[in-house]
């Protein structure tokens, strides 16, 4: 049976045993960088959805590729430039002992996956390799903080019909155990499209009506035949990490990190767009010692990703910027 959670508790990516959570806020302008870290090691996988990625490390974590195991993700604001947080983490890692044994020291295996936060602030800050060892060196296994922090803290959502009827985004997390195992997600949520609750399929947040008091329902208005604005193709993206202390194969791993888009699918509409970079990485510590069959660990991880989606914009704070974009929080439209 599902382990008790009280219901203001939905768990978090780091009840997985092996794994922690660190971010990295720039206070200079909203970005930032999160990394989720297994330092012992951790099966790896990714499934990339959106059409505009920007990724590194990624072709390593193909089931016929011969790297099994990865030491830590990073997910970063500031769009291609923010992929250079993943070297700060590898030099973090590095310094810690922490890497694939390579005869001659041990290599940091660290993917990264980032999103487009540069229409928010001063696009000329962004993540660099100092930020992801700041966020490396964060790292616990405390219940990681959500909404405007780390990769989500510049992350805007429903941008279909421009920035300025736009709302926050942020980082969620999420939890479930059975039959003790643990699935958790932790999800940076930047996405073009509408965030749904999964349970009830209502926006919670995304485009606006003209007059910025009221959610537009994007979806309906495009069925109505409203016109969207002119997107720039990669200037969203939702990018996140699910992992699991159950022992799993690399193959599962990708598996899972496949079902994990089925939480996306339940959470943003729409999603998966030419606009979105949409990638989700898989990590399996197997220190529970055992796997309840793919079936449990597919379901669970497509439940934990569209809840910690969710949380995302649920646990977003309003924004307005130095020059006047401002971006209300789910909370101003309840």
């Amino acid at each position: 049976m599902i382990a008790p959670i009280p219901a203001s508790d939905a768990g978090s990516i780091t009840r997985v045993a092996g794994i922690e959570v660190g971010h990295f806020t720039d206070t200079r302008r909203p970005t930032g960088c999160t990394v989720v870290m297994a330092r012992e090691g951790a099966v790896g996988g990714v499934d990339v959805r959106g059409a505009a990625p920007g990724t590194r490390e990624t072709d390593l974590l193909a089931p016929c590729n011969l790297v099994e195991q990865v030491h830590a993700i990073v997910l970063a604001g500031g769009s291609a430039w923010g992929l250079e947080a993943a070297t700060g983490a590898v030099r973090w890692l590095e310094e810690h002992g922490v890497g694939f044994d390579v005869a001659v020291g041990r290599l940091p295996i660290v993917p990264a996956a980032v999103l487009f936060d540069l229409l928010v602030g001063d696009m000329h800050i962004r993540p660099d390799a100092a930020a992801g060892y700041a966020a490396c060196a964060a790292a616990s296994r405390d219940d990681p903080a959500e909404g405007n922090v780390g990769a989500g803290t510049g992350a805007a959502v429903g941008k279909v019909f421009g920035m300025q009827r736009a709302m926050k985004g942020g980082v969620g997390t999420a939890s479930i155990t059975v039959g003790g195992v643990t699935v958790g997600a932790l999800i940076a949520c930047n996405a073009v499209g509408d965030v749904l609750d999964p349970d009830t399929a209502q926006v919670i947040a995304g485009a606006r009506t003209e007059d910025g008091l009221r959610l537009l329902d994007t979806r309906r208005a495009l069925l109505r035949g409203e016109r969207p604005q002119p997107l720039l193709a990669g200037t969203n993206t939702t990018i996140g990490v699910v992992a699991t202390d159950a022992a799993i194969s690399k193959v599962q791993a990708h598996r899972l990190a496949v079902a994990a888009h089925d939480g996306l699918a339940r959470s943003i509409n729409p999603v998966h767009t030419l606009s979105d970079g949409d990638t989700l990485f898989t990590l399996g510590t197997g220190l529970a010692g055992k796997n309840p069959g793919m079936l449990v660990l597919a379901t669970l991880a497509a439940e934990v990703t569209a809840i910690a989606t969710a949380r995302a914009v649920r646990a977003a704070q309003a924004l307005t910027t130095s020059d006047g974009l401002h971006l209300p929080c789910c909370a101003d439209l309840a």
